[in-house]
This record gives structure tokens, C-alpha cells and sequence, in this order.
């Protein structure tokens, strides 16, 4: 039976140890690594959204997602520090869970991976079109070119969202070429983008009025399952906001002392995110208000529907926060801070390619541990003779990305995503859980603490976040996992090295490419 191809923590370790990457990341790195990942179009964009579904509940649905978040973290990091290696929640699970669920893991995360990169793709898109082109230039380009077509949610008009499409291809060249990023660079990058926050939250908070935050919950806590509407219809989208966090564990093969600073890393930047987020949320809602447009029988409209954008085009509702591509740009332009809000929407612009970079490199990571495990062919994870970069997988990632990001909404496609991690979040959890009971003297410098709340309220969080994503967003990873599924009997089964006895070689990293984390990030 392949539940039985687990493989050896001491092998991993030791191979690892052998032949591993470079070891170059110390905490600080890490949590702007972690930072540089999460905040993006999360919070940049899917304010709107997540208003469009609760209301001023945003404020909450991020206390929500951001609690189950905190728990996973917990997971993460104790897993983290026991196994300092590629791979993240796959590798972890195929230690404990075997070879077909930690397939099932890892096709999750390359669900997860590719389309946040297509939903940070299409958030950055809205930025440009509505700062670069429509503010400074005074172009104006046609929702043609510049969203998905309406049958798929996007824009009245709209065929094709041509500045995602660029966006996300020039970031896969970029990642394919071996083009060097240095950690200044991204110290940089996540600086622009927590100062732009600050500034956000600065000159918010003092303008917001009371009477905007009632009713406090006009769609109610509960939208019903399969809804995506209410306050934890919108944490199950807000998640989204929080995606990233998880990243660090993939760099664990990378870090200085991974006991000590994986952990800090994952906890770090995600409590540093978090405070950031509610406060955002509050002076968001606080001065322009941040109803959601009603339908029928008093349920708002789906976020990303077709139904919100006729909506919108109207001018009673043009200016409303749920109806803006640049949610916060918009609410600083609605107070009377234009020039701040035009700087807004360019730190955006000059920040989120590099989430979509973390996002592309983190996919091929995942690819790469599958593939050298023998479950996907090797041909995928080919090295380029001079760029040193798997560019053939990286190619063909890019291109999904860039389709998706062409015809989807960024709603829906932070739903989808959401809906693949939610799943190896969950999976983490229960390894965790299995580790204490048949590891429980293995060295762990980290240790979550009270695991028997921890591990199942992880676990009892992700599967009610996933019940509240739309359902059009949950029939999507079963949907996937099937293909998965096919693809692991039809070729993985047959040629794992775990299931043809080369344990030692499946961990072997002698193709990895060497380039190191903070290139990226």
C-alpha cells in the first residue's frame, strides 16, 4: 500500500544535512521574507471584497482569519524546526501521512501557488490601470483590455486583463533568466510597503466616523454554507490576506540555526501583519464606510459577480469602497488625500511583483521535492545550462498563471487558492499532532504549546473556513484533487523512488538550483 511509503525523518535529515542549499538566512531575513510575502494583494485589493461580504465585519472576518492563522502557525513552526527542509507542508506530510496523501498535499500547494500569483497578478493590475494609466497619464484603458470577460465576474466589457497578463509573464522571465534580487532590495520593498500602510492608517483613523460601522454586520456572521457571504464568508476570502506566512517554511533548507529563527519567522510576520490588517481595515471603513451593495431578499451581491459590476456602474455606487480595483488608493483619493493616495497605488505597484515573484518561486520549490521524490517526470525540473534555473517548469507555471490571471477576477481567485491551503494547513495539523505521539523524544527547540487545543482547533478552523468559501470556490480542489489523482496512478505511483527503494537518492539536491531565498524576496 503507498499509505505505507513514509519517508524516514532521520533520512531527510541526514541527506539534507549532506546535500543541502546554502545556508545564508538568519530571523530578521526571514520575517521580511514572511512580510515581503503577506502583505500584497491581500490587503492592497480584497479590502473591497471582503466589504462587499460583511460589511464593516471586515474589522472581524480578519480577527477570524487571522486567529486560525495564528494556530496553523503554532503547527507550522514546530514542524518547521523538527524538519529544516524544502518541501513545506508536502515533505511534512509525507513523513508521517505517506507517499498519496502527501501527493495530495503537495498538488494542493501547487494549486495554492499558481493561483495567488494569478490573484496578486490581477490586484496589481487594477493599481496600474487606475494610478500609472488613469491618474498620471490620463489613459484610459478599455475594460476590453483591462479585465476578465463578464461571464467569469469581471468588468463590464471586459475580454481580457492585458496589464495581469504582462505583469505575471515578465515576473516568470525574470525567475527563469536568474535575475538577482539582493535582500536589500527587499528590505526595500517591504519598508515602501509598511510605510504606505502607516500612512494609510495615519491618516485614516482620526477622519473615521462612528455612524459608518453600523450596521456592524449587515450580512450577518454566518452567510450560510457554500454562501461566501458574512462575516465568515469574508474571513474565508480574507484568509487570503494572510497566504504567505507558510512561504517561510519553504526557505527552512536555507536558514542559519532553522530551529531558532523558522519560528520566529512564521510567528513574527504574521503578528506583525495581523495588527496592520485591522487597523487598515478600520480607517478603511471608518471614513468612506464600507457597506456591501444589497441583492435581493437582503443578501449582498457576490464579490467579482456580474450582478456587483452593472452595480457599480451605476453613480450612486461608483465611489463606494466595495466597487474600487485600489481599495485603499481609493478611500485616501475619497478624504481628500489625492497625491498621498496616488503614492498609495505606486508602492503597490512597485511592491506586489515581488509577492508574485515569492509566489512563483515558492510553486517551483514544491515542483522540485516532487519531482526529485520521483512522483512527477524529471524532464520538468530540468536545469538551464547557463541561467542555472528550472525554467522549464517555471515556464509552464507562468503561462497558467497569466491564463488565469487573464479571464478571473481577483475574488474568485483568492477563493480558489484559499481553498489549497486551507487543505495542507490542515494536513500540517495532523501531522503535528501524529510527530508528538510517535516522536515524542525527537529534539524539538520549538514546541506548540497546549497541542491538544492547537493541532484541532487548526484543524476545526480550516474546515469551517472552507466551508464558508463560495461554492464554486470548493468544488475546485476536489476538482483538482481528481486530476491529481490520475496524474499520481498513471505515472507517480510507478516511478517514486520511495516505492522503487532509492531512499537515499530521492533526497539527493545535487539539480537543485543554488540560487538563494533572499534573491527573490
Amino acid at each position: 500500500m503507498n499509505f505505507s511509503r513514509v519517508k524516514s525523518i532521520d533520512a531527510i535529515l541526514k541527506t539534507a544535512e549532506k546535500k543541502s542549499l546554502h545556508r545564508t538566512l538568519g530571523a530578521f531575513q526571514l520575517t521580511l521574507f514572511g512580510i515581503g510575502c503577506v502583505i500584497g494583494t491581500g490587503i492592497f485589493v480584497l479590502t473591497a471584497a471582503g466589504a462587499q461580504k460583511a460589511g464593516p465585519g471586515l474589522m472581524l472576518a480578519f480577527l477570524i482569519a487571522g486567529a486560525i492563522c495564528v494556530v496553523a502557525a503554532l503547527c507550522y513552526a514546530e514542524i518547521a524546526s523538527m524538519l529544516p527542509v524544502a518541501g513545506s507542508a508536502y515533505t511534512y506530510t509525507y513523513t508521517v501521512m505517506g507517499e498519496l496523501l502527501a501527493w495530495t498535499v503537495g498538488w494542493a500547494l501547487v494549486l495554492e501557488y499558481a493561483v495567488a500569483a494569478s490573484a496578486v497578478s490581477v490586484g496589481w493590475s487594477g493599481y496600474f490601470t487606475g494610478t500609472i494609466l488613469n491618474d498620471l497619464l490620463g489613459i484610459h484603458l478599455p475594460a476590453a483590455l483591462s479585465a476578465g470577460p463578464l461571464a467569469l465576474g469581471g468588468a463590464e466589457g471586459g475580454i481580457i486583463n492585458l496589464p495581469a497578463v504582462i505583469i505575471a509573464m515578465l515576473m516568470t522571465w525574470l525567475l527563469m533568466i536568474g535575475t538577482n534580487e539582493s535582500a536589500r532590495v527587499n528590505a526595500i520593498l517591504v519598508a515602501i510597503k509598511v510605510t504606505s500602510l502607516t500612512a494609510f492608517i495615519v491618516l485614516t483613523l482620526p477622519k473615521a466616523d462612528a455612524a459608518n460601522f453600523n450596521p456592524f454586520l449587515p450580512a450577518g456572521v454566518f452567510g450560510g454554507f457554500g454562501s461566501g457571504v458574512g462575516a465568515v464568508g469574508a474571513a474565508a476570502t480574507i484568509f487570503f490576506a494572510y497566504v504567505g506566512f507558510d512561504a517561510v517554511s519553504t526557505a527552512a533548507e536555507e536558514t542559519k540555526n532553522p530551529q531558532r529563527n523558522v519560528p520566529i519567522g512564521l510567528i513574527g510576520s504574521l503578528g506583525f501583519c495581523t495588527i496592520f490588517y485591522i487597523l487598515v481595515a478600520a480607517g478603511a471603513v471608518g471614513t468612506i464606510g464600507g457597506q456591501p451593495i444589497m441583492g435581493p431578499g437582503g443578501i449582498p451581491f457576490p464579490a467579482g459577480s456580474e450582478e456587483l459590476a452593472r452595480q457599480c456602474a451605476l453613480p450612486e455606487f461608483a465611489n463606494m469602497l466595495v466597487c474600487s480595483d485600489e481599495a485603499l488608493a481609493h478611500v485616501l483619493r475619497q478624504i481628500g488625500f489625492s497625491q498621498v493616495g496616488t503614492m498609495v497605488g505606486i508602492a503597490a505597484i512597485i511592491a506586489l511583483p515581488s509577492v508574485i515573484l515569492i509566489l512563483l518561486f515558492g510553486q517551483t520549490r514544491i515542483f522540485f521535492v516532487m519531482s526529485r521524490d520521483g512522483l512527477l517526470p524529471e524532464g520538468l525540473s530540468k536545469i538551464h545550462p547557463k541561467w542555472k534555473t528550472p525554467y522549464v517548469v517555471t515556464a509552464i507555471t507562468g503561462g497558467v498563471v497569466a491564463f488565469a490571471a487573464a479571464f478571473l477576477p481577483v475574488g474568485q481567485l483568492a477563493d480558489i487558492a484559499n481553498a489549497g491551503t486551507l487543505y495542507a494547513f490542515m494536513m500540517v495539523a495532523i501531522a503535528v499532532m501524529m510527530l508528538r505521539k510517535s516522536e515524542p523524544n525527537r529534539v524539538r527547540s520549538f514546541k506548540a504549546p497546549a497541542l491538544w487545543l492547537v493541532g484541532p482547533a487548526t484543524i476545526a478552523g480550516c474546515i469551517f473556513l472552507f466551508l464558508n468559501l463560495p461554492f464554486e470556490a470548493m468544488i475546485v480542489l476536489p476538482a483538482w484533487g481528481a486530476i491529481g489523482m490520475v496524474i499520481y496512478y498513471l505515472y507517480g505511483y510507478r516511478t517514486s523512488h520511495v516505492g522503487r527503494g532509492l531512499v537515499e537518492v530521492h533526497e539527493a539536491d545535487a539539480d537543485l538550483p543554488k540560487p538563494p531565498v533572499e534573491d527573490f524576496i
